[in-house]
This record gives C-alpha cells, sequence and structure tokens, in this order.
C-alpha cells in the first residue's frame, strides 16, 4: 500500500515537473521510504495519545531511528510489514517505562555488547558513508547506547536492545 503510494506520487511528480533530475525510481524510492516513517510515527503517537504514553513512545521512536541511522539493520521484505511491526514493537516500548535500574542496566550492556559486535550492519546500500568510517559507526553506535547508563531509561534501554536485535541477522 505505502509502496504504490510512493509511486503514484512519483509519476504524478514527474507528469507535473518531467525535467526534474530525479528518475522515476528515485522519486518513488524516496517518497516510499517518507510515507513509511510518517505512517509509523504517526499511527505510533495515534495510539499512544490513547493509551497516555505519548513521552515514552516519543522517546521510543526517536531513540530507535538515531540508533537506526548510525548501526544499521535488517529490513522486512515490504514496507507494510515494516510499518506493522514498528507500530507494535514502538507502541509495546512505550510501556517499559519505569522497569527496575536492574533491567534497565543490563539491557544497556547487552544492546552495547551486540552493537560492538555487529554494528553496522546491511547500510552498504542505504547510505553514502564509505566504508571506512563504519568503526567510527561502531564506536558511535556504543557510544550512543552507553549514554542510557547515565540516563538510566528503560524505554530508550530496550529500545536500544530491539534495534541492537536487528543487527544480528545472519552473515
Amino acid at each position: 500500500m505505502i509502496q504504490n503510494l510512493g509511486q503514484k506520487a512519483a509519476r504524478r511528480i514527474k507528469r507535473v515537473v518531467p525535467d526534474h533530475p530525479a528518475s522515476l525510481d528515485v522519486l518513488a524510492f524516496s517518497l516510499t521510504a517518507l510515507l513509511n516513517v510518517l505512517a509509523i510515527v504517526t499511527i505510533t503517537l495515534i495510539i499512544a495519545i490513547f493509551t497516555g504514553k505519548i513521552a515514552s513512545a516519543s522517546i521510543a521512536i526517536v531513540s530507535f531511528a538515531i540508533l537506526r541511522q548510525l548501526s544499521g539493520g535488517i529490513h522486512l521484505p515490504s514496507t507494510d510489514w515494516c510499518v506493522v511491526v514498528s507500530v507494535i514493537g514502538l507502541t509495546a516500548l512505550s510501556f517499559l517505562d519505569g522497569l527496575a535500574s536492574g533491567i534497565t542496566i543490563t539491557a544497556t550492556i547487552v544492546s552495547m555488547i551486540i552493537a560492538a559486535l555487529f554494528a553496522p550492519t546491511g547500510i552498504e546500500r542505504q547510505s553514502r558513508i564509505p566504508k571506512r568510517f563504519y568503526p567510527y559507526l561502531k564506536v558511535v553506535s556504543v557510544a550512543l547506547i552507553a549514554s542510557n547508563l547515565l540516563i538510566g531509561s528503560s524505554v530508550i534501554a530496550f529500545s536500544f536492545l530491539a534495534q541492537c536485535l536487528t543487527l544480528t541477522k545472519k552473515r
């Protein structure tokens, strides 16, 4: 559904601006990615309004997204599945606020270990960052996760853990 919307919008843009320098495929890909993120954030926040977890859901969205940009991760087979799984996951994460500090610290340390072993994963075709900078992405990912040892947020800890689990695809 989202992919179809992205393609329709790209075709419409090309009709209106036929000299646009981006190809139809590039426009469709970009618009689909944008619609995907917009759908995830919007649906998650709408659910959060009804559950009273707006702050926790926002924290989960932001922390997951930032670490995702730095560390990469596997992709689901379709944008629709991505939206469904992401909304369910982010909504579930929003309910993990206030867990015991021991659980939060453990989740944070496990995430740091996973990121140290596997980050970055799967960003070769998703990013323009040269491969020589990948070790820095690993260090920054681990440092970002480690920052939660100071913050102490269970939502952030499990958001980072969920993201790190996407790094462990079969190699």
